[in-house]
Protein backbone atom coordinates (compact mmCIF):
# COMPACT_ATOMS: atom_id res chain seq x y z
CA UNK A 1 0.00 0.00 0.00
CA UNK A 2 1.14 3.34 -0.59
CA UNK A 3 2.36 5.61 1.71
CA UNK A 4 -1.00 8.25 0.76
CA UNK A 5 -3.47 5.41 1.56
CA UNK A 6 -1.77 4.59 4.63
CA UNK A 7 -3.52 5.81 8.01
CA UNK A 8 -1.55 8.83 8.87
CA UNK A 9 0.81 8.62 11.41
CA UNK A 10 0.14 11.87 12.91
CA UNK A 11 -2.88 13.76 13.95
CA UNK A 12 -1.38 16.95 13.06
CA UNK A 13 2.02 18.65 12.05
CA UNK A 14 2.94 21.72 14.07
CA UNK A 15 5.00 24.46 12.91
CA UNK A 16 7.15 24.81 16.00
CA UNK A 17 9.15 27.96 14.00
CA UNK A 18 5.61 30.19 13.43
CA UNK A 19 4.10 33.17 15.46
CA UNK A 20 5.88 36.16 16.69
CA UNK A 21 6.78 34.04 20.46
CA UNK A 22 8.17 30.74 18.94
CA UNK A 23 8.97 28.40 19.85
CA UNK A 24 8.13 28.54 23.27
CA UNK A 25 4.08 29.79 22.93
CA UNK A 26 3.78 26.97 20.43
CA UNK A 27 5.57 24.58 22.68
CA UNK A 28 2.91 25.95 26.31
CA UNK A 29 0.09 25.50 23.64
CA UNK A 30 1.47 21.52 22.94
CA UNK A 31 1.83 20.95 26.47
CA UNK A 32 -1.96 22.32 26.98
CA UNK A 33 -3.07 20.28 23.77
CA UNK A 34 -1.46 17.18 24.75
CA UNK A 35 -3.42 17.16 27.83
CA UNK A 36 -6.76 17.68 26.17
CA UNK A 37 -6.07 14.74 23.42
CA UNK A 38 -3.60 12.24 25.17
CA UNK A 39 -4.18 9.68 22.37
CA UNK A 40 -2.94 11.93 19.60
CA UNK A 41 0.35 12.35 18.01
CA UNK A 42 1.92 14.94 16.94
CA UNK A 43 4.92 15.93 13.99
CA UNK A 44 6.63 19.14 16.01
CA UNK A 45 9.07 20.79 12.89
CA UNK A 46 11.26 22.90 13.83
CA UNK A 47 15.23 24.19 14.71
CA UNK A 48 16.17 20.86 16.69
CA UNK A 49 18.83 22.66 18.49
CA UNK A 50 16.45 25.59 19.69
CA UNK A 51 13.60 23.44 20.14
CA UNK A 52 14.73 19.94 21.48
CA UNK A 53 15.77 21.18 24.83
CA UNK A 54 12.79 23.50 25.34
CA UNK A 55 10.33 20.45 24.22
CA UNK A 56 11.99 17.98 27.18
CA UNK A 57 11.07 20.43 29.85
CA UNK A 58 7.19 19.96 28.84
CA UNK A 59 6.67 16.27 29.87
CA UNK A 60 2.91 15.89 27.94
CA UNK A 61 3.85 17.33 24.87
CA UNK A 62 7.52 15.66 24.69
CA UNK A 63 5.49 12.31 24.85
CA UNK A 64 3.15 13.73 22.65
CA UNK A 65 5.37 15.51 19.82
CA UNK A 66 7.95 13.65 17.41
CA UNK A 67 10.64 16.64 16.71
CA UNK A 68 11.78 16.80 12.90
CA UNK A 69 14.48 19.69 11.94
CA UNK A 70 13.72 22.36 9.74
CA UNK A 71 16.85 24.81 9.45
CA UNK A 72 15.04 27.60 8.02
CA UNK A 73 12.03 29.89 9.02
CA UNK A 74 9.75 31.82 7.09
CA UNK A 75 9.39 35.20 8.23
CA UNK A 76 6.62 37.55 8.85
CA UNK A 77 7.62 40.01 6.21
CA UNK A 78 8.36 37.27 3.55
CA UNK A 79 5.78 37.38 0.51
CA UNK A 80 4.05 34.23 -0.89
CA UNK A 81 6.10 34.16 -3.96
CA UNK A 82 9.35 34.33 -1.96
CA UNK A 83 8.23 31.62 0.18
CA UNK A 84 7.24 29.26 -2.29
CA UNK A 85 10.98 29.36 -3.90
CA UNK A 86 13.09 30.10 -0.87
CA UNK A 87 11.08 28.29 2.30
CA UNK A 88 11.81 24.94 0.84
CA UNK A 89 13.67 23.79 4.28
CA UNK A 90 11.48 26.26 6.29
CA UNK A 91 9.51 24.72 9.21
CA UNK A 92 6.16 25.77 7.61
CA UNK A 93 7.13 24.32 3.91
CA UNK A 94 8.12 20.92 6.41
CA UNK A 95 4.98 20.57 8.43
CA UNK A 96 2.78 21.32 5.25
CA UNK A 97 4.62 18.56 3.31
CA UNK A 98 3.89 16.16 5.64
CA UNK A 99 0.33 16.53 5.08
CA UNK A 100 0.71 16.43 1.36
CA UNK A 101 2.38 13.44 1.56
CA UNK A 102 -0.01 11.98 4.01
CA UNK A 103 2.32 11.55 6.87
CA UNK A 104 -0.30 14.06 9.07
CA UNK A 105 -4.08 14.79 9.00
CA UNK A 106 -3.43 18.21 9.18
CA UNK A 107 -1.33 21.23 9.85
CA UNK A 108 -1.53 24.51 12.27
CA UNK A 109 1.10 27.44 12.37
CA UNK A 110 1.45 31.11 13.84
CA UNK A 111 3.73 31.98 11.12
CA UNK A 112 3.26 34.24 7.78
CA UNK A 113 -0.60 34.17 6.88
CA UNK A 114 0.34 34.66 3.36
CA UNK A 115 2.92 32.27 3.05
CA UNK A 116 1.05 29.43 4.67
CA UNK A 117 -2.21 29.91 2.32
CA UNK A 118 0.17 29.91 -0.60
CA UNK A 119 2.16 26.87 0.23
CA UNK A 120 -1.20 24.96 1.26
CA UNK A 121 -2.96 25.97 -2.07
CA UNK A 122 0.02 24.59 -4.01
CA UNK A 123 1.98 22.02 -1.97
CA UNK A 124 -1.74 20.86 -0.38
CA UNK A 125 -3.76 21.11 -3.22
CA UNK A 126 -7.90 21.70 -3.22
CA UNK A 127 -10.17 18.90 -2.81
CA UNK A 128 -11.22 17.50 -6.78
CA UNK A 129 -14.72 18.57 -5.86
CA UNK A 130 -13.61 22.38 -5.22
CA UNK A 131 -13.02 25.06 -7.20
CA UNK A 132 -11.33 27.36 -4.74
CA UNK A 133 -10.35 26.96 -1.05
CA UNK A 134 -12.29 29.43 1.23
CA UNK A 135 -10.44 31.34 4.82
CA UNK A 136 -13.14 30.79 7.52
CA UNK A 137 -13.30 31.40 11.20
CA UNK A 138 -15.49 31.28 14.56
CA UNK A 139 -16.69 34.48 15.79
CA UNK A 140 -19.37 35.56 18.53
CA UNK A 141 -22.70 36.90 18.04
CA UNK A 142 -25.65 37.05 20.45
CA UNK A 143 -26.74 33.31 20.10
CA UNK A 144 -23.59 31.51 20.49
CA UNK A 145 -20.69 31.18 18.34
CA UNK A 146 -21.15 31.53 14.42
CA UNK A 147 -18.76 30.43 11.37
CA UNK A 148 -18.05 33.14 8.78
CA UNK A 149 -16.78 32.60 5.44
CA UNK A 150 -15.01 33.55 3.12
CA UNK A 151 -13.21 35.87 4.60
CA UNK A 152 -10.25 36.78 2.72
CA UNK A 153 -9.14 34.06 0.26
CA UNK A 154 -10.89 34.97 -2.94
CA UNK A 155 -11.75 38.41 -3.30
CA UNK A 156 -14.14 37.25 -6.43
CA UNK A 157 -16.75 34.76 -6.30
CA UNK A 158 -19.19 32.98 -8.50
CA UNK A 159 -22.32 31.63 -7.61
CA UNK A 160 -21.04 28.38 -7.93
CA UNK A 161 -18.31 29.38 -5.23
CA UNK A 162 -20.89 30.49 -2.80
CA UNK A 163 -22.65 26.83 -3.00
CA UNK A 164 -19.72 25.13 -2.36
CA UNK A 165 -18.57 27.80 0.69
CA UNK A 166 -22.24 26.82 2.16
CA UNK A 167 -21.74 23.07 1.75
CA UNK A 168 -17.91 23.31 3.71
CA UNK A 169 -19.64 26.00 6.39
CA UNK A 170 -22.48 23.55 6.72
CA UNK A 171 -19.97 20.66 7.41
CA UNK A 172 -17.45 23.23 9.15
CA UNK A 173 -20.42 24.38 12.21
CA UNK A 174 -21.39 20.04 12.22
CA UNK A 175 -17.65 19.24 12.94
CA UNK A 176 -16.37 21.89 15.42
CA UNK A 177 -19.59 23.54 16.76
CA UNK A 178 -21.25 20.57 17.43
CA UNK A 179 -24.52 21.31 15.81
CA UNK A 180 -26.54 18.46 14.04
CA UNK A 181 -28.35 20.92 12.51
CA UNK A 182 -26.15 24.47 11.53
CA UNK A 183 -28.69 27.31 9.89
CA UNK A 184 -26.86 29.24 7.12
CA UNK A 185 -27.43 32.49 5.20
CA UNK A 186 -25.98 34.54 1.83
CA UNK A 187 -24.83 37.68 3.14
CA UNK A 188 -26.46 39.96 1.02
CA UNK A 189 -27.46 44.36 0.91
CA UNK A 190 -31.12 43.26 2.06
CA UNK A 191 -33.34 40.45 3.10
CA UNK A 192 -35.83 39.97 0.22
CA UNK A 193 -35.85 37.61 -2.43
CA UNK A 194 -35.07 40.00 -5.51
CA UNK A 195 -31.67 42.08 -3.30
CA UNK A 196 -28.55 41.68 -4.68
CA UNK A 197 -26.55 40.39 -7.69
CA UNK A 198 -27.32 37.63 -10.15
CA UNK A 199 -24.07 35.24 -8.54
CA UNK A 200 -25.95 35.47 -5.12
CA UNK A 201 -29.44 34.80 -6.36
CA UNK A 202 -28.16 31.72 -8.44
CA UNK A 203 -26.92 30.94 -5.35
CA UNK A 204 -29.47 31.31 -3.24
CA UNK A 205 -31.79 29.47 -6.09
CA UNK A 206 -29.29 26.37 -5.59
CA UNK A 207 -29.06 25.79 -2.11
CA UNK A 208 -32.89 26.73 -1.62
CA UNK A 209 -33.10 23.39 -2.96
CA UNK A 210 -30.30 21.17 -2.27
CA UNK A 211 -29.84 19.02 1.02
CA UNK A 212 -28.86 21.48 3.15
CA UNK A 213 -31.92 23.80 2.11
CA UNK A 214 -34.21 23.31 4.62
CA UNK A 215 -31.74 25.21 6.97
CA UNK A 216 -31.29 27.66 4.73
CA UNK A 217 -32.57 31.18 6.28
CA UNK A 218 -31.57 32.87 3.05
CA UNK A 219 -30.42 36.49 2.54
CA UNK A 220 -29.07 38.27 5.82
CA UNK A 221 -27.98 41.82 6.08
CA UNK A 222 -24.97 42.74 8.08
CA UNK A 223 -26.66 43.49 11.42
CA UNK A 224 -27.42 39.74 11.58
CA UNK A 225 -23.74 38.57 12.17
CA UNK A 226 -23.74 40.13 15.46
CA UNK A 227 -27.35 38.77 16.15
CA UNK A 228 -26.51 35.12 15.40
CA UNK A 229 -29.38 35.11 13.18
CA UNK A 230 -27.41 32.22 11.64
CA UNK A 231 -25.25 29.49 12.47
CA UNK A 232 -23.05 30.10 9.44
CA UNK A 233 -22.28 33.44 7.40
CA UNK A 234 -21.81 32.51 3.77
CA UNK A 235 -20.35 35.06 1.32
CA UNK A 236 -17.25 36.54 -0.89
CA UNK A 237 -13.71 37.14 0.83
CA UNK A 238 -14.40 41.20 0.20
CA UNK A 239 -17.25 41.51 1.58
CA UNK A 240 -16.33 39.02 4.35
CA UNK A 241 -13.27 40.36 5.46
CA UNK A 242 -14.37 44.15 5.35
CA UNK A 243 -17.01 42.33 7.56
CA UNK A 244 -14.81 41.09 9.98
CA UNK A 245 -12.10 43.72 10.42
CA UNK A 246 -15.63 45.82 11.15
CA UNK A 247 -16.61 43.74 13.69
CA UNK A 248 -13.19 43.22 15.23
CA UNK A 249 -12.91 46.96 15.20
CA UNK A 250 -16.65 47.08 17.00
CA UNK A 251 -15.14 45.04 19.63
CA UNK A 252 -12.29 46.87 20.51
CA UNK A 253 -13.91 50.37 20.33
CA UNK A 254 -16.44 48.74 23.34
CA UNK A 255 -13.58 47.31 25.52
CA UNK A 256 -11.74 50.91 25.27
CA UNK A 257 -14.54 52.58 26.12
CA UNK A 258 -15.81 50.79 29.00
CA UNK A 259 -12.09 50.89 30.76
CA UNK A 260 -12.66 55.12 29.57
CA UNK A 261 -16.33 54.37 31.77
CA UNK A 262 -14.69 52.35 34.72
CA UNK A 263 -12.07 54.75 35.30
CA UNK A 264 -13.43 58.39 34.62
CA UNK A 265 -13.87 59.16 38.43
CA UNK A 266 -13.84 57.49 42.05
CA UNK A 267 -17.47 56.82 41.58
CA UNK A 268 -17.42 54.81 38.27
CA UNK A 269 -14.72 52.79 40.37
CA UNK A 270 -16.80 51.90 42.67
CA UNK A 271 -19.22 50.75 40.20
CA UNK A 272 -16.58 48.86 38.36
CA UNK A 273 -15.78 47.00 41.34
CA UNK A 274 -19.63 45.88 42.00
CA UNK A 275 -20.10 44.62 38.25
CA UNK A 276 -17.24 43.36 38.15
CA UNK A 277 -18.29 39.29 38.41
CA UNK A 278 -21.15 40.43 35.51
CA UNK A 279 -17.81 42.20 33.40
CA UNK A 280 -15.48 39.00 33.82
CA UNK A 281 -18.16 36.75 32.42
CA UNK A 282 -18.77 39.23 29.20
CA UNK A 283 -14.59 39.51 29.08
CA UNK A 284 -14.20 35.59 29.10
CA UNK A 285 -17.62 35.15 26.24
CA UNK A 286 -15.70 37.69 24.38
CA UNK A 287 -11.89 36.15 24.78
CA UNK A 288 -10.37 36.80 21.28
CA UNK A 289 -8.12 33.46 22.39
CA UNK A 290 -11.39 31.72 22.64
CA UNK A 291 -11.90 32.20 18.73
CA UNK A 292 -8.67 31.46 17.72
CA UNK A 293 -7.43 29.78 14.79
CA UNK A 294 -8.64 30.69 10.51
CA UNK A 295 -9.26 27.83 8.66
CA UNK A 296 -8.28 27.47 4.95
CA UNK A 297 -11.46 24.71 3.92
CA UNK A 298 -11.60 22.66 0.56
CA UNK A 299 -7.81 21.46 0.83
CA UNK A 300 -6.83 17.82 0.85
CA UNK A 301 -6.01 18.28 4.31
CA UNK A 302 -6.55 20.04 7.47
CA UNK A 303 -4.58 23.80 7.58
CA UNK A 304 -5.50 26.27 10.67
CA UNK A 305 -3.08 29.59 11.11
CA UNK A 306 -3.23 30.33 14.70
CA UNK A 307 -3.08 34.31 15.54
CA UNK A 308 0.78 35.30 15.21
CA UNK A 309 0.63 36.98 18.63
CA UNK A 310 -1.36 34.26 20.69
CA UNK A 311 -0.75 32.91 23.91
CA UNK A 312 -0.67 29.23 24.80
CA UNK A 313 -4.29 28.89 25.10
CA UNK A 314 -4.85 30.38 21.76
CA UNK A 315 -2.14 28.09 19.94
CA UNK A 316 -3.93 25.07 21.90
CA UNK A 317 -7.19 26.53 20.78
CA UNK A 318 -6.19 26.62 17.15
CA UNK A 319 -5.11 22.87 17.39
CA UNK A 320 -8.57 21.74 19.11
CA UNK A 321 -9.97 22.79 15.99
CA UNK A 322 -8.47 21.19 14.10
CA UNK A 323 -8.27 17.88 16.17
CA UNK A 324 -12.26 18.08 15.83
CA UNK A 325 -11.81 18.64 11.91
CA UNK A 326 -9.25 15.28 12.34
CA UNK A 327 -11.93 13.33 14.02
CA UNK A 328 -15.07 14.55 12.56
CA UNK A 329 -13.61 13.19 8.93
CA UNK A 330 -14.52 16.85 7.67
CA UNK A 331 -13.36 16.70 4.19
CA UNK A 332 -15.60 13.31 4.04
CA UNK A 333 -18.57 15.35 5.08
CA UNK A 334 -17.54 17.80 2.60
CA UNK A 335 -17.37 15.11 -0.38
CA UNK A 336 -20.69 13.56 0.90
CA UNK A 337 -22.48 17.15 1.05
CA UNK A 338 -21.04 18.23 -2.54
CA UNK A 339 -22.11 14.80 -4.04
CA UNK A 340 -25.87 15.80 -2.98
CA UNK A 341 -25.81 18.86 -5.03
CA UNK A 342 -28.25 17.82 -7.97
CA UNK A 343 -29.13 20.58 -9.39
CA UNK A 344 -26.35 23.17 -11.27
CA UNK A 345 -25.50 26.42 -10.95
CA UNK A 346 -26.19 29.03 -13.45
CA UNK A 347 -27.05 32.66 -13.55
CA UNK A 348 -30.68 33.27 -13.51
CA UNK A 349 -32.80 34.79 -16.14
CA UNK A 350 -32.64 38.59 -15.58
CA UNK A 351 -36.39 39.67 -14.82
Amino acid sequence: MSQNLAAPAFALAIDAMGGDNAPHIVLDGMELAAERHPQARFLLVGDEARVGSMLARRPRAAKACMLRHAKDVISAEMKPTAALRQGRQSSMRIAIDAVANGEASGVVSAGNTGALMALAKIVVKTLPEIDRPALAAIAPSARGDVVMLDLGANIQCDARNLVEFAVMGDSFARAVLGLSAPTFGLLNVGSEELKGDDRVRAAAEVLRESHIGANFHGFIEGHDIAAGTVDVVVTDGFTGNVALKTGEGALKLMRDLLRQVFTSSVPARMGYLLARPALDRLREWMDPRRYNGAILLGLNGVVVKSHGGTDATGFAHAVDVAMDMVTHRFNDRIREGLALLSKPVTAPAPP
